[in-house]
């Protein structure tokens, strides 16, 4: 077995605790042992070694033999490739032949599913086996699995990366990586499996879901483990979770923390007392949404202190900066000398344990602050893209994204191809679309910034999606306030119908893809 395979299985088979999984169809929680998880991804994992050679795909929602057969794959000593199911409006028929197609493409030779997925995806899967994950990946073990030989550069995780500024990609995480950042997110977190316990809703399709679930795996601690329908369909079913659970660790998006606290008021009678790790990463940090999320729900117990904005991305494994555990919300303040308004960006924290940042001179500058592309490098690290040039072992990746350093971490301010320049100032699309998305009618986390492609004058442009009576208004609304609070005047306001923005598969907005589509428009 590979070092990942190897560490996992020690810690689940000498676990006395649980992975703890909604049913979402009964409303249920089920515990499962570890020892019961580590079972059943033996029996994947010798049905995967019946099979055709090649990497192992997963699609489909959470179970608790989904989740076994994560670590089935690594046992079997194959590569592991999740992707995600099907959106509500997308056409089913075509969703299947796509997935079938990107697994293929990346080398998938067995696909494990469930449920209805299994029916849309078998007749439209040819020359890769499919099978029954809740059949194959049952609890009945009676002998033991042979140890397995894994060739040195059998990536562990086969992960896609989110494409929000360009075509995705197949990053290539060595076991070695993926163990590395479990263990420097356990060791910077100070996890205690006898204490703490997580509890996640984030899909296992994105480094972030999938870390944060094996971050379980490693420390046998409690798990509790919800299917992202389950939040989508009512997001304050996240804080009952929390408060049944008992969790002492979360992790989301910034737009779930941010809808949480702007209707606070719906909150239901919950104790999220023993919260004291909030992460918050995976897209750019609302300050004032993540402050509002943290004062409303201290009403319910929240220690303030638990925020934990950070940075990371898939081309890491996941994690790069976090603040240690309970110093709460930092945020470095920058005054426009133009129109004197305050911007705010989160602090992320420093590089966790193994891993390095570096800030590669641009000539771009905010206020007073130097920025500069953040380049990383550590024990995280990719192995290389699917197809292109390995990544040399010491080598610093740039990231495409712009920041800085402070004292107290690392800031992301946005994307070096989304950077807006109007009349020589640079504009953050971040903070132009947190503006607009305060204007009513606007839907928050549904707005994107672009520059024009006009060379002779560039411009501002927005496009938001926008439901209301008064169009007429709210674009004059968002003209004044973009105007007034970020220092530049928008060439054109466009309004579309709600969910028309394309995204990634993980909710990340494709702004390259938006502004293509304004130019095609105007051409």
């Amino acid at each position: 077995m590979n070092t990942l395979a190897t560490a996992l299985s020690q810690a689940m088979t000498t676990s006395e605790r649980n992975l703890v999984v909604l049913d979402r169809a009964s409303g249920q929680w089920n515990p499962h042992p570890w020892q019961e998880v580590h079972a059943r991804a033996e029996n994947i994992a010798e049905r995967i070694l019946d099979g055709p050679d090649g990497a192992v795909g997963l699609v489909g929602e959470p179970t608790v033999e989904f989740a076994a057969a994560i670590q089935g794959a690594w046992l079997a000593g194959r590569s592991l490739s999740i992707l995600p199911g099907p959106v509500r409006g997308a056409d089913d028929q075509q969703w299947a032949r796509a997935t079938a197609q990107r697994f293929d493409a990346i080398g998938v030779t067995q696909v494990f599913s469930l449920d209805n997925y299994l029916e849309l995806l078998r007749p439209n899967i040819s020359g890769i086996t499919v099978h029954d994950v809740a059949t194959v990946g049952h609890c009945q073990r009676s002998t033991t699995l042979p140890q397995q030989g894994a060739s040195a550069d059998t990536p562990a995780v086969l992960q896609g990366t989110a494409g929000s500024t360009g075509t995705p990609r197949t990053a290539l995480l060595s076991p070695e990586a993926v163990l590395h950042n479990i263990a420097a997110l356990l060791q910077h977190t100070r996890v205690d499996p006898s204490v703490d316990i997580g509890c996640t809703w984030l899909p296992l399709y994105h480094d972030m879901g999938l870390t944060f679930l094996l971050t379980g795996f490693l420390s046998g601690a409690d798990m509790w483990l919800a299917p992202t329908a389950a939040f989508s369909a009512s997001p304050f079913r996240w804080l009952t979770w929390l408060s049944q659970s008992r969790a002492s660790l979360t992790a989301a998006p910034n737009f779930a923390y941010s809808v949480i606290g702007k209707y606070a008021r719906r909150v239901p009678d919950v104790d999220l007392s023993r919260l004291r790790f909030c992460l918050n990463g995976g897209e750019p940090i609302d300050c004032t949404g993540f402050q509002l999320f943290l004062s409303e729900l201290g009403r319910f117990g929240l220690d303030p202190h638990a925020a934990a904005p950070s940075y990371g991305m898939a081309e890491s494994t996941c994690a790069v900066t976090s603040p240690t555990p309970g110093t709460g919300l930092l945020f470095d303040e920058i005054i426009d000398p133009e129109t004197d308004s305050v911007r705010r960006h989160a602090v992320l924290g420093d590089p966790i344990p193994g891993m390095e940042v570096r800030i590669a001179p641009t000539g771009h500058s905010d206020g007073a602050r130097d920025i500069g592309e953040i380049e990383i490098r550590g024990t995280s690290m990719m192995s290389g893209y699917l197809g292109q040039q390995p990544l040399a072992h010491d080598e610093w990746f740039r990231t495409g994204d712009l920041g800085y350093q402070t004292d107290a971490g690392l800031v992301v301010c946005g994307r070096v191809k989304e950077l807006i320049t109007v009349a020589g100032r640079n504009i953050f699309p971040s903070e132009v679309e947190r503006v607009a998305a305060q204007v009513r009618g606007v839907r928050e986390g549904a707005v994107v910034a672009v520059g024009t492609a006009d060379a002779a004058r560039p411009g501002l442009v927005i496009t938001a999606e926008f439901r209301g009576p008064d169009e007429a208004g709210a674009r004059s609304d968002l003209v004044q306030r973009v105007a007034s609070q970020c220092g530049v005047m928008p060439a054109d306001v466009v309004f579309v119908a709600p969910g028309s923005l394309p995204r990634t598969s993980s909710g990340k907005l494709r702004r390259l893809e938006v502004k293509q589509n304004l130019e095609a428009a105007r051409a």
